[in-house]
């Protein structure tokens, strides 16, 4: 199973153009559904539908969330169809298995004003809090998954037009950048970033103090710093001010369709999970405009 598994992932890589994230996302659900399928001692080739239902009782059971299980039959399902398409087999076992109702819960997201505080924090004094300010900045103003801001590469933003281009996997779209995170990123990438990178060979944007391309993990640390900084109670992530990014578009009159493009999202069901602020914003104008409100 694990030279079908390694197949598997690289004609996901080859084929399909999946990002790395996204690889290995589908990786620890595959590596996860062999070791169970090893243990019951069932063979993954002549698997039926009722070992699948056995194998998500048993990921419900060990307390994992319904959108853990439903990206796990997701995964699961993809390699047995890519068992078919290579003619390991002539039946997906998955099929007819519905996923597990996941309730959408409301993004948690910034006011205005906590994000005007979280983006003063920064110094523009040296070249970190220059880094710091533009990276801010440039997450809040264009709604990016941190994973598309980190992989971006100096030629992927357009400092004269004033827009970035996202490319995750075969797709690209197009975000325009505000005022404010235009001027913080030239300061950037004029003053700061050569200093930095100590190396021309060095293609990312956003960088660690080492002149190494910036991890996720290095990118929530500097998020979670300037929170702390900010005295802001909240639990802020990257992901806050994408929503946040959203949600005060959306309060501000953009169009849901023009959000769901700029958010990269296939599906504008996903997008529509932010009119419920919209609403509340809605009832806040209502309730001082209406003489008899």
């Amino acid at each position: 199973m694990e030279k079908q598994i390694n197949n598997f992932l690289e004609f996901l890589k080859n084929d399909k153009k999946l990002s790395e994230n996204t690889l290995q996302s589908y990786k620890r659900d595959i590596v996860q559904y062999e070791e169970y399928v090893s243990t019951k001692d069932i063979n993954y080739l002549k698997t039926k539908t009722e070992d699948i239902h056995g194998y998500l009782k048993f990921l419900q059971k060990n307390n994992k969330k319904s959108s853990t299980v439903s990206r796990s039959l997701a995964s699961i399902r993809s390699f047995y169809q890519y068992l078919m398409r290579v003619k390991l087999i002539s039946a997906d076992p998955t099929d007819g298995i519905q996923s597990p109702k996941i309730e959408k819960k409301a993004p948690s997201v910034l006011s205005s004003q906590e994000v005007e505080l979280l983006l003063e924090q920064p110094s523009s004094e040296d070249l970190k809090g220059m880094r710091d300010k533009a990276m801010l900045e440039f997450a809040y103003a264009t709604g990016m998954r941190v994973t598309e801001i980190i992989s971006l590469n100096i030629e992927d933003v357009d400092l004269e037009q004033g827009f970035a281009v996202c490319k995750n996997g075969s797709k690209q779209r197009n975000i325009p950048l505000g005022t404010m995170s235009l001027k913080a990123l030239k300061e950037y990438v004029e003053k700061a970033r050569p200093i930095i990178i100590k190396d021309d060979s060095v293609k990312a944007l956003f960088v660690n103090t080492n002149g190494r391309r910036l991890t996720r993990q290095g990118f929530w640390k500097i998020v979670k710093y300037y929170k702390e900084q900010a005295h802001i109670s909240k639990d802020i992530t990257p992901h806050v001010l994408r929503h946040s990014f959203a949600t005060h578009l959306l309060q501000n009159g953009a169009d849901l369709k023009a959000i769901q493009t700029m958010l990269g999202h296939s599906d504008i069901s996903s997008t529509q999970v932010y009119m419920q602020f919209q609403d509340e914003s809605i009832k806040n104008i209502y309730k001082k405009a209406h003489p008899r409100a």
